[in-house]
């Protein structure tokens, strides 16, 4: 697994490193290739931003998410990219295993 992470208006400290590794760790056990994730972190005046980008066989798969806080922020966006990433795997398992065999 492949974690790039930039800021834009934002000093990013180890800490917040350290936490966006921890839960896309467990994000890339689910999926038997090397993901390759790229993240920006934004700062507004009141709003923390977060996107992520991962290219996948057929697919890019794009997230983002605003909130207060930064590690709300990031919670959010995991979950949202588990859930694309299971939901891009039952498609491409079922096309995989479809296969007829005629008679």
């Amino acid at each position: 697994m492949n974690i790039r992470i930039t800021g834009h208006q934002i000093s990013l400290t180890s800490s917040i490193k350290r936490y966006v590794r921890q839960k896309f760790i467990k994000i890339s056990r689910k999926c038997k290739r090397q993901l390759n994730f790229t993240f920006v972190l934004e700062v507004n005046k009141l709003h923390k931003k977060i996107e992520v980008t991962t290219h996948l066989p057929g697919k890019d798969i794009h997230a983002e998410v605003e909130d207060k806080d930064m590690y709300t922020a990031i919670d959010l966006l995991a979950n949202k990219i588990e859930r694309q990433i299971v939901k891009y795997k039952e498609i491409h398992m079922v096309n995989m295993h479809s296969t007829k065999v005629s008679d």
